[in-house]
């Protein structure tokens, strides 16, 4: 099962009839350090991803300044705007984490949670853009996002088909992909609800469909690709038990390996729906099968 319409990634087509579009989400994960983050971009690479994806924030644009004053212990110091600005890669690291990502061959690009960030990533041609859960309800960033005219991926965490609706409609079906999500770290099996895709093919005929998952595991995301996600999205450690918010809801690259190949190999078995004699059963045939029938030719 695919999703009906296509959306052009770089030279990637992501939708019916193509490969699975596979992101391995860094985000945070490298914890602010760049041989951190190369290590992951190596892992994904050799896992056979498609693209990795990073986050990009204007520190005191998205936090108040009594958010950022708050105590809170952490690698970088003893506030949370310690800990905000300390996972903050800034303009040098970007461009390393561009070129070393082209000597790789793998896409990149980024959620971006403010306008001044989207216009930061923008310098480095990104293929697409992803619109995080905590963002869908942001009109102004938005359209912000369209004004570059990039492949959008909308993700759809905290959020009913209500707030899906108003954000499809702010920034508009064209070049655009709805990846279903949960928004809790680790999620629960119980509600990642995945029947949940199949809801948004049937509503959105003519956008592809993805899944963005934060489950501990791999069978629910293969499930999502068989449902219909024509792009599975997972978050990557080097390890879960790593200091961070997000590690635990993540893959380690041994995981990330097997969920790439395991999505491949879903994809060739799904066939073209044909039933047909294979001619690797000819000699089974022979061998096994005591009578013999003839085609008529008639249907």
């Amino acid at each position: 099962m695919h999703c009906k319409k296509s959306v052009k990634i770089v030279n990637k087509m992501v939708g019916d009839g193509y490969p699975t579009y596979i992101i391995a989400e860094i985000g945070i994960n490298h914890n602010g350090s760049l041989d951190i983050a190369k290590k992951l971009i190596d892992a994904a690479a050799l896992s056979g991803c498609d693209a990795v994806k990073f986050q990009k924030r204007t520190i005191d644009v998205v936090y108040t300044k009594e958010e950022l004053t708050r105590p809170r212990e952490n690698p970088f110091g003893s506030t949370n705007g310690d800990l905000k600005r300390g996972l903050e890669f800034g303009y040098n690291e970007h461009v390393e984490i561009d070129r070393y990502c082209k000597e790789k061959g793998i896409d990149w690009f980024a959620s971006c949670w403010d306008n001044a960030s989207v216009d930061f990533i923008e310098q480095f041609n990104p293929p697409c853009y992803k619109i995080a859960s905590a963002s869908m309800t942001d009109d102004n960033l938005l359209r912000h996002h369209r004004k570059y005219k990039k492949p959008i991926m909308l993700s759809t965490g905290m959020a009913d088909i209500q707030l899906i609706d108003h954000a499809v409609e702010v920034l508009g079906r064209d070049n655009l992909i709805i990846l279903h999500c949960t928004s809790t770290y680790p999620s629960m099996t119980e509600e990642l609800n995945l029947k949940g895709i199949l809801t948004l093919k049937e509503k959105y005929t003519d956008v592809p469909i993805g899944y963005s998952g934060h489950e501990v595991g791999l069978p629910t995301s293969l499930a999502a690709h068989v449902l219909g996600a024509c792009v599975i999205e997972r978050h990557i450690t080097l390890g879960r038990s790593m200091w961070g918010s997000d590690q635990s809801a993540s893959l380690e690259p041994p995981g990330l390996m097997r969920l790439t190949r395991d999505v491949r190999a879903i994809e060739s078995a799904m066939g073209d729906g044909i039933i047909k004699i294979y001619d690797s059963e000819a000699p089974i045939m022979t061998k096994l099968r005591r009578v013999s029938w003839q085609h008529s030719g008639a249907e």
